[in-house]
């Protein structure tokens, strides 16, 4: 960068001397003077709309230790300070150089720029409690994961958290009914634990404890399925048809999550969609907090939807759940033959 600026200022020089070398002779005062302005005029038109970070090898290169990281990130924000997540790389690398004071208030910038983040209030919740010694959870900090369970109830952290911050703040009751909803959440191995601090938080309370929760997740979804008698009389003469019961996540991808396949030989189908059914051995139906459920009847026996088959209405059903899904099956209206 230093010889850029050194071969740069020569060139401006000669320029110059150039340009000005007949009026130098008449009047040396006028020439060096228009000289000094130029090279001022010059120097800040290329410091407004040049870009000199690029002569800058510790801003432009893939950063090697944190210092360089957190050095780019400062730069940045300076000349962009409303980029929020910048503001929590900045606290994150704050935090890993323990400097935990700086990280609080890059959070603080972050939370007041995305206050509809969960995510990151709950981590600035966390990072101005964890500026305090011993760690305390204080007004600013509950108000923060307050406002992410509010934004996302099932946020098991900000929630978890902020039942924490109210039993350290003497609310145990308080504490208590934040966490109970964690209960359908955690995983079994976590909900033992989890139960255990609720008890505690409610016998601090004066309240009776809580039985263990029963675990529905691996009951899967209970269904029971009408079929139309109008509709059975029709698949008579289809011998390949088949009725498809299907889970499907509900970012609306084809692909059942749980689904299976039954023959159209009765009026009414009782079947219970589990983990067993998933043909995605990493996508199970017990790690889902929310489904489409519907029922297909396929003329054709494809589990592909094809044209002229039949479906029931999509029923949206949260996870776990002890109701039975009622599902009926249809047979579309025939049309008048033409005259």
């Amino acid at each position: 960068m230093a010889l850029f600026l050194a071969s740069t200022s020569l060139l401006l020089l000669l320029v110059l001397y150039a340009v000005l070398r007949p009026l130098l002779v008449r009047n040396a005062s006028l020439a060096i003077g228009l000289a000094v302005l130029t090279i001022a005029a010059t120097t800040l038109l290329y410091l407004k709309i040049g870009t000199p970070d690029a002569l800058n090898p510790q801003l432009i290169n893939p950063p090697t230790t944190l210092a360089e990281a957190r050095m780019q990130l400062q730069h940045r924000l300076r000349r962009e300070p409303d980029l929020a997540e910048a503001w929590v790389l900045l606290a994150r690398t704050y935090s890993a150089e323990q400097r935990r004071a700086e990280a609080a208030e890059a959070l603080t910038r972050a939370a007041r720029l995305a206050p509809q983040d969960p995510d990151i209030l709950t981590e600035a919740a966390l990072a101005h409690a964890a500026r305090q010694s011993p760690p305390r959870f204080d007004e600013q900090a509950i108000n923060w994961l307050d406002q992410a369970v509010k934004l996302a109830p099932q946020n098991q952290q900000a929630r978890w958290f902020l039942g924490a911050a109210h039993r350290q703040n003497g609310k145990p009751a308080e504490a208590a009914r934040i966490w109970e909803p964690l209960l359908k959440l955690a995983d079994a191995n976590a909900r033992t634990a989890l139960l255990t601090e609720i008890n505690a938080a409610r016998a601090e309370a004066g309240q009776s404890a809580l039985a263990a929760p029963t675990d529905t997740s691996a009951a899967g979804i209970r269904i029971t399925l009408q079929i139309a008698p109008a509709l059975a009389e029709r698949l008579h003469n289809t011998p390949q048809a088949q009725i498809f019961v299907m889970a499907r996540a509900i970012n609306g991808s084809p692909m059942p999550i749980a689904v299976e396949r039954h023959r159209p030989d009765a009026l009414s189908l009782d079947l219970v969609l589990d983990d067993n059914d998933s043909p995605m051995p990493t996508q199970k139906l017990s790690e889902q907090t929310e489904v489409e459920v519907l029922a297909r009847l396929s003329a054709s026996g494809s589990v592909t939807r094809q044209p002229g088959d039949i479906e029931t209405p999509v029923q949206r059903i949260r996870l776990p759940s002890d109701a039975t899904v009622h599902l009926q099956l249809k047979a579309p209206p025939l049309k008048n033959p033409t005259p």
